[in-house]
């Protein structure tokens, strides 16, 4: 009886080990590593720079690390939208991946996809169509979110065989990688996570449409006093 509760200890205790070891992985399966250069500016080096949307003055830069199929990124995509297209002239707007593939197994396809759009000067349509549309592919499968994301580059006028081809580019990687990476600098861990002028934005304003524009709004008013 003591030999078989002595066993039983062993057994439990290399399970919860296990256990614990692959909670460890899990939380680091995301991190790409470490990014040298300057996060708070747009990147320019490499084979595909960051994605920026607007002025590139930088007066007013607003960087969201996102992940297309979080919900909380849906909700907050139309302020997004709102505030990129009402104030291009003003706001500098840089979208960075950050898919967490532990809770949305579709994200990193997604991500994928807008990557190989922009390899075809369409990054921010297939961003504005995968957002839109994400009930329709975030929980379906392998076979039909593929199927899913080609119909959507068809319908963005890309070069659909180009694009399959490009969603296998070592390239894409090193950038989604890349923007993982400089994540890392501003200790980015959930989605959306926003960055204004190199501070972050704090997380009740961050998920909060009107709250979140009431404080861009405040910030390109600061950068653009109104002249008399």
């Amino acid at each position: 009886m003591v030999y078989m509760d002595k066993l039983k200890w062993i057994i439990f205790t290399v399970i919860v080990l296990g256990i614990f070891g692959g909670i460890i992985w899990l939380g680091k399966s995301d991190d790409a590593g470490t990014f040298n250069g300057d996060a708070n500016k747009i990147i320019t080096a490499g084979p595909i720079a960051d994605h920026v949307f607007g002025t590139d003055a930088q007066k007013v830069t607003l960087i969201e690390y996102g992940d297309f199929q979080c919900p909380a990124c849906y909700k907050m995509y139309p302020s997004v939208h709102d505030l990129t297209t009402k104030y291009p002239d003003k706001l500098t707007f840089i979208f960075r991946n950050k898919p967490l593939t532990q809770l949305h197994p579709n994200a990193l396809a997604a991500a994928t996809a807008a990557e190989a759009a922009g390899l075809q000067g369409k990054y921010f349509d297939m961003y504005d169509m995968l957002y839109q549309t994400q009930p329709s592919w975030q929980g379906v499968s392998v076979g039909d979110r593929t199927t899913l994301f080609q119909n959507y580059a068809q319908q963005l006028g890309l070069d659909v065989e180009k694009f399959k081809t490009d969603l296998s580019s070592k390239d894409i990687s090193d950038k989604i990688n890349r923007d993982k990476a400089t994540a890392n600098v501003f200790k980015v861990e959930g989605t959306p996570t926003f960055v204004i002028n190199g501070q972050r934005v704090d997380g009740a304003i961050a998920t909060d449409p009107d709250k979140f524009t009431a404080f861009v709004e405040a910030e390109i008013a600061k950068a653009y006093p109104p002249t008399e």
